[in-house]
């Protein structure tokens, strides 16, 4: 072989080297952008404004995700690109090695040895390069090889085209394909917990946390949102020292502000901004509730619970208002109730023990869970109550007032007085209701301040 047959040899073998590896990207490329959903991305994206890394690195990462976004927005064209040029260059690969045999002196039989025997171990080492695109770094490899996917698609332009028919026979073709790929990582995930939990690897409790965390994406916010009718609101022209007030009595830290319904949302009252204020200057005890008021975050009912966890991290907010498809106030929903998606119900130390059944008391009235049904208060009281609207001593109660009861709360309907004198769970709702007959509460107060003059007269005389 003369040194100019040496120099292309070598040539030929860089070039079969480059060629080669990038069939095996094209390959990984293919079998990972049908592995990546939206919602990842859209993850990724927030994790990566709220971390602590230079500006000029997140930057770095925010473009390659956002191009990342797009070939995942025409998923069905870049997947074709990737194919096709992974086949062109197989088809390249065969030539450059019938080359390199030529030019090595090999016989024509040997030549097609040598490109068929290329041609399978590429084959091979594209095989085993693709379950690492079945994983999260998905993502990751698509990031890498980003470049390479942009040329793919430059010069293959009448994959876009398909593209372009295709949505224009379905739209929802891409958001069905993403549900797909979330609800397979979903079961995969599913599967690897039960494995994990039969082999006594985690707690009980742990692989209950897992599983619920697989499920967050399939919660929307309706379903652990407190209901418009459960909320407890305050008016606008509340001053803060009444603010104070509920709040002590209710539990609540932060409460709705309202003007004359509840759909007419003013803001949030939060308690350490009322401290705050009348602290420092207690005649600021007299102003109204609205002057603290915080503009509020709201959602919409049908964002499912993982995107809401990541929204009120990156807004920093503990609290949000629902809002139904018709832009009224559906309920409320914090962080919290977000939180015992994963962990389960969670009770703070001032939380009390709800009593499971009526409680007779000395004065003839009874105490009783909130959800007591009126056929058993009807029973306790051997009386009737005609009332079709409600169904419980809470819905009573709640129908007296007129608004959410709390701890202290006090009303008389249908010749029984109702007194709120328990509550329960985080949500601070009333768990305890004191049943009297109408007048009954009263009799007793005026009987004790008679017998406690009486007492005081005969102090007197002696």
């Amino acid at each position: 072989m003369t040194s100019e047959q040496v120099i292309l040899m070598v040539v030929l073998i860089l070039i079969a080297t480059a060629v080669i590896w990038f069939a095996i990207a094209m390959a990984v490329c293919e079998a990972a952008i049908g592995r990546i959903s939206r919602s990842t991305l859209n993850n990724m994206v927030v994790e990566v404004q709220t971390n602590d890394e230079s500006a000029f690195i997140s930057r770095r990462k925010l473009r390659k995700i956002r191009r990342v976004q797009q070939f995942v927005a025409h998923r069905h064209a870049t997947a074709a690109s990737c194919s096709f040029m992974r086949i062109v260059a197989n088809i390249c690969e065969g030539a450059l090695a019938l080359a390199i045999a030529q030019l090595a002196g090999a016989p024509l039989w040997g030549q097609f040895l040598v490109a068929f025997c290329l041609a399978l171990i590429v084959a091979v080492i594209s095989y085993l390069a693709r379950p690492k695109a079945t994983n999260t770094d998905s993502v990751q490899i698509m990031m890498t090889y980003s470049h390479l996917v942009s040329f793919a698609e430059a010069i293959t332009p009448f994959t876009r085209w398909s593209d372009r028919d295709k949505t224009q026979k379905g739209s929802d073709q891409d958001l069905s394909e993403d549900e797909e790929v979330e609800k397979a990582h979903i079961e995969q995930g599913r599967a690897a917990i039960e494995r994990l939990a039969e082999n006594d690897i985690f707690d009980k409790e742990i692989s209950e946390m897992l599983r619920n965390v697989l499920t967050l994406s399939d919660t929307l916010t309706r379903e652990i949102m407190v209901p418009r009718t459960d909320m407890f609101c305050i008016d606008k022209t509340t001053s803060l020292n009444d603010l104070l007030k509920m709040c002590s009595r209710s539990g609540f830290s932060r409460v709705p502000i309202i003007g004359q319904s509840v759909d007419d949302l003013i803001g949030i009252a939060y308690l350490k901004d009322a401290v705050k204020s009348v602290a420092f200057n207690p005649a600021a005890g007299s102003r109204q509730v609205q002057t603290i008021a915080r503009n509020p975050m709201l959602v919409p009912e049908s964002k499912p619970v993982d995107d809401l966890f990541h929204d009120m991290q990156t807004y920093r907010q503990h609290m949000a208002m629902v809002v139904d498809e018709y832009g009224g106030i559906a309920g409320m929903v914090t962080i919290e109730d977000a939180l015992e998606q994963i962990v389960g119900e969670m009770e703070d130390e001032h939380d009390r023990v709800q009593h499971q059944e009526p409680e007779q008391l000395p004065d003839g009235g009874w105490k009783v869970p909130a959800r007591t049904s009126l056929a058993d208060i009807e029973e306790l009281f051997e009386m009737d109550i005609d009332d079709d609207d409600v169904d419980t001593a809470y819905g009573l109660l709640t129908k007296a007032l007129g608004s959410v009861p709390i701890v202290g709360s006090t009303a008389s309907i249908h010749g029984l007085e109702l007194t709120a004198v328990d509550q329960a769970g985080r949500r601070k709702k009333v768990s305890t209701i004191v049943v009297e007959r109408e007048g009954l509460g009263e009799e007793d107060r005026q009987h004790e301040g008679n017998h406690d003059r009486e007492g005081s007269e005969e102090q007197g005389e002696s």
